[in-house]
């Protein structure tokens, strides 16, 4: 190979690594720019099972990134909040979040591979438990798989993070890492999105996501 060729191939060599790392970028979600009082905009606010989930965005002087959270202060079997436009197969995704109350639960949770709110693997951290577990919800119903004890206070800001990749899952809090499990329910892309259970009123922002 020639001076010249060595030259062209080490180009193309730079032009492919930017392109990975373009597809690679993360999005961020602060909810800084969406109206107070509503459900976020380009998001599906819903819920698994019964009750009535209320997903709005707030503004609140704690917020990690001024001046708005999105708020869960509805009551549900699991109330759930998915990322519109996403699909993502491998990747991670990561949130930070604040329990206030709950005398059933008070929790903040990742989903992905979402195919609709009845669907979808779950990761979350909960402050009465003191745990962070990993499960699959299949139609509705939902199922630990793995749990790892962990100090998640209540009224303390904290992050969740999943990467997944193939069949295998890591889920980090607070930047340790918490849970390693693979399994092969849900091997499609899918949505994204946050998770909350029963009474838990939890605030959510810096959402993070992208894919590898």
């Amino acid at each position: 190979m020639n001076k010249k060729e060595t030259i062209k191939t080490s180009i193309l060599a730079v032009i492919a690594i930017a392109g990975t790392m373009a597809v690679t970028r993360a999005e961020l979600v602060n909810f800084d720019d969406m109206k107070t009082g509503a459900p976020p905009a380009g998001w599906t606010a819903t819920q698994t099972g019964k009750g009535s989930a209320k997903w709005s965005i707030e503004k609140d002087e704690s917020a990690p990134s001024k001046p708005n959270v999105l708020k869960q202060s509805g009551e549900a079997t699991f109330p759930v909040c998915l990322k519109d436009g996403t699909n993502l197969k491998d990747g991670f995704v990561e949130v930070k979040f604040k329990p206030i109350s709950g005398q059933e639960d008070q929790a903040g949770g990742l989903i992905w591979r979402a195919k609709d709110s009845n669907n979808y693997y779950i990761a979350r951290a909960n402050a009465l438990e003191n745990n962070v577990t990993i499960y699959h919800t299949i139609n509705g119903k939902r199922t630990e798989k793995k749990r790892t004890q962990m100090k998640v206070t209540s009224g303390e800001w904290h992050t969740l993070r999943v990467e997944f990749t193939g069949n295998h899952f890591t889920v980090t809090f607070d930047g340790k890492k918490a849970i390693e499990w693979s399994d092969d329910t849900f091997k499609d892309a899918g949505k994204v999105g946050i998770w909350t259970k029963a009474d838990s009123m939890t605030l959510f922002d810096d959402f993070r996501y992208a894919a590898k």
